[in-house]
């Protein structure tokens, strides 16, 4: 599975003011790593976000927000948007704002 280069490149614009971001391809998705720790991930159908826990129930209130799920199992803290979601710029902007916030608080890799 390849992510999706349209996702890539927008997620690549909105986080363009971040320092130390680097992009990295796991597991055929393209991440998005800011000091040491995974922001977001380009899919092959839409995008996962870091929200953190306290992060999810605002998440998932957005449109085209569902849990990330790897098969049967519920990833927690990460989010899965679809491509209509992400086309919804406050929408977008609201989840990399959670995004943001989640691993600033992580400690310092």
């Amino acid at each position: 599975m390849a992510h999706d280069p349209g996702v890539a490149e927008l997620l690549r614009g909105d986080l363009a003011d971040l320092e130390d971001l680097d992009e990295r391809r796991m597991f055929g998705a393209l991440g998005f790593m800011w000091g040491g720790h995974l922001l977001c991930a380009a899919l092959a159908e839409g995008a996962m976000i870091r929200v953190g826990k306290p992060g999810m129930e605002a998440a998932l209130a957005l449109p085209g927000v569902a849990p990330m799920r790897t098969g049967a199992r519920e990833m927690g803290g990460f989010v899965a948007v679809s491509p209509d979601g992400l086309a919804d710029d406050a929408a977008r902007d609201a989840l990399l704002r959670l995004a943001r916030a989640c691993v600033e608080a992580l400690p310092a890799r």
